[in-house]
């Protein structure tokens, strides 16, 4: 596979933006992280609506209450999870929810689908709970924010790296959901992954141990994340699921691996921290 350095200058500049953009939300405070996934977590939820809406058409048809009160509902469960001063307030939240939404189903849908409501409770799993996780991580007890940034800088080290070996040196398709995707690349992205973020171990504060399993573990289910974005995509018929950056797509296709590794890497935490 030829190495592409106009696109890798076009993915080089805009990620640098990007990283900026994070690195402020996930380094300022608890209240600038909770804003800065609060417009993550809308806009993958709008590009997982407009992707499923290509897949079924018949989502396209679901009630406004139906399609943004789920989308509240997801961040209700955000602010409880956050820890911040009115985050009781999330999980009243979650009730009222949990109330209103299947009578606004029952009085102002045309029809009830069951496979509408599941495709949308789909998206709560994929994308609310995950970064409801991720706030949680932010405020474990002892290693707080170096936990998202551990998990966030393997996720970033495993997609450059992946990019870059599979470009250079990847000759096997790892799958054909994304033709792209090598298993040399792959691999390659994990191994640098773990060895990048044991080398970060000391600046981060954290056990060389949990971080090199935490990397691993992020890497490997990062990559399916990846792969099941890719397969919601060619379902849907499109290359990218948005487009907010030049050279790297919209919401989704900036946030896949982390919505899958997040659920792994609090359940890690969980057990071993």
């Amino acid at each position: 596979m030829a190495f592409n350095w106009k696109s890798f200058w076009t993915r080089a500049l805009t990620a640098l933006i990007f990283v900026a953009v994070m690195m402020g939300g996930l380094l300022w405070n608890a209240e600038a992280f909770f804003v800065l996934f609060s417009i993550i977590h809308f806009g993958c939820w709008a590009e997982y609506q407009r992707l499923i809406s290509s897949i079924d058409a018949r989502y396209r048809e679901i009630t406004s209450f139906h399609r943004y009160g789920v989308m509240l509902a997801g961040w209700s469960f955000m602010i409880y999870c956050s820890q911040l001063s009115f985050h009781a307030f999330g999980w009243w939240l979650c009730l009222l929810f949990l109330f209103v939404l299947p009578i606004t189903e029952l009085l102002f849908a045309k029809q009830i689908e069951l496979r509408l409501i599941r495709y949308s409770a789909l998206g709560l799993a994929y994308i609310s709970l995950p970064v409801g996780l991720l706030l949680l991580l932010r405020n474990h007890h002892i290693y707080g924010y170096q936990l998202p940034l551990a998990v966030i800088f393997s996720i970033w080290t495993n997609d450059t790296m992946a990019y870059l070996v599979g470009s250079m040196i990847g000759k096997t398709p790892l799958s054909s959901i994304s033709p792209k995707k090598t298993w040399e690349g792959t691999i390659g992205g994990i191994v640098c992954a773990v060895g990048a973020m044991a080398g970060l171990a000391a600046w981060l504060h954290f056990p060389i141990i949990h971080t090199a399993a935490l990397a691993a573990i992020v890497a490997i289910t990062g990559t399916f994340g990846d792969l099941l974005e890719s397969k919601l995509k060619r379902m849907a018929g499109v290359k990218d699921s948005g487009q907010i950056m030049p050279g790297h797509g919209g919401f989704l296709d900036r946030f896949d691996s982390l919505l899958i590794a997040t659920p792994f890497a609090w359940l890690y935490t969980v057990i071993f921290l």
